[in-house]
């Protein structure tokens, strides 16, 4: 079964309140995979008719980076690993899947890949996220006092 991950507000790539981001919808599911399909248009783009390598790697960094938030860790990035085998189509479907690879101590690997429509993974990478709750707690205190 799958679970709608929440939005980030602001945020980039799943944020709903940012006019200049992607808005991807991401879902969990009981083993612990991300998963994500959604189409990038010429705001996105790099190359003519293709998306920018920028927004590829930011959107691998953000689902590698939930997947690892989904199964209760406050972490951010440390180490991004991106790999572009074929260029991403504008206006046309694409789907991202990750999922956590390794704990060991404070580090958390995960892997992903958008593929596009045909199942072809066009771009892949790995990330190690590192444990840091307390660059959140600000946030969170903020809101509260807000």
């Amino acid at each position: 079964m799958k679970r709608q991950l929440p939005y980030h507000g602001s945020c980039f790539v799943c944020g709903t309140d940012n006019p200049h981001g992607i808005g991807i919808t991401m879902f969990i599911d009981d083993d612990g995979i991300l998963t994500s399909e959604f189409t990038l248009n010429e705001a996105h783009q790099g190359p003519p008719g293709y998306s920018h390598g920028g927004a590829s790697a930011a959107i691998l960094d953000e689902a590698m980076g939930l997947v690892v938030w989904a199964a209760g860790h406050k972490v951010v990035a440390v180490n991004l690993e991106i790999n572009y085998r074929k260029p991403l189509p504008l206006m046309q479907p694409l789907i991202v899947e990750t999922r956590i690879t390794k704990i060991d101590g404070r580090k958390i690997f995960s892997t992903g890949e958008i593929k596009l429509a045909d199942s072809t993974v066009a771009v892949s990478g790995s990330g190690i996220y590192v444990s840091a709750p307390h660059l959140f707690e600000q946030v969170r205190l903020k809101r509260e006092t807000s």
